[in-house]
């Protein structure tokens, strides 16, 4: 079985408002809910969607499918490596890999999801990370195998360090396209409205 982690926890302090980032609308969905729809489409078996800040207000904003759960990430405060443990140590003992996705990067398609599982079937690499033209970012998959490196992980980081520490556990998948946008700020967001 694949799962879905996607990480919904953050206090988005750049973002300001006062509703949640993850929670900001863009093409009549929160933003968080991209992530869910792209994971939900790619055809995975279990989704994890982890939340902390506002962890009831996101989790009434957002529709899951029937193979959907929400995590509560306590301490995500300490930032998304405690948020990436929170959905691994979710995931059900049939689950023998994750895909991380962030809950503040919409352009992500249930393709590129799809993608890294094909590619983890393919090389059988315990971590496949997604390979743009500008730089590495999600969606990324890590094995079970790899699960004990993430574990070490502290701090507000996610998989770039994991991969930097086991360059021989890695597989690339080249996108063959832009990084798709992080949402850190309104401005980000309004430039992916396009009636702005």
């Amino acid at each position: 079985m694949i799962a879905a982690v996607v990480l919904a926890a953050g206090t988005g302090t750049r973002f300001g408002g006062e509703r949640p980032k993850q929670l900001a609308e863009l093409d009549g969905r929160p933003l968080a809910q991209h992530a869910v729809d792209a994971a939900a489409a790619a055809g995975v078996d279990e989704i994890l969607v982890v939340t902390g800040h506002e962890a009831g207000e996101v989790e009434r904003a957002l529709r899951l499918p029937p193979n959907g759960r929400f995590v509560t990430n306590r301490t995500y405060e300490t930032g998304m490596a405690s948020s990436i443990r929170a959905g691994l140590a979710a995931a059900g003992d049939d689950v023998e890999a994750v895909v991380v996705l962030l809950a503040d990067q919409p352009g992500v398609t249930a393709g590129a999801v799809r993608d890294v599982v094909a590619a983890f079937r393919r090389t059988g690499k315990p971590i496949v990370v997604t390979r743009y033209r500008d730089a590495s970012a999600p969606p990324v998959l890590f094995a079970r195998a790899a699960w004990r490196f993430v574990d070490e992980l502290e701090g507000d980081v996610g998989a770039r360090e994991v991969v930097a520490a086991h360059p021989e556990l890695v597989a690339t998948l080249d996108a063959g396209s832009a990084v798709p946008a992080d949402v850190d700020t309104p401005e980000d967001l309004d430039r992916l409205r396009p009636d702005m």
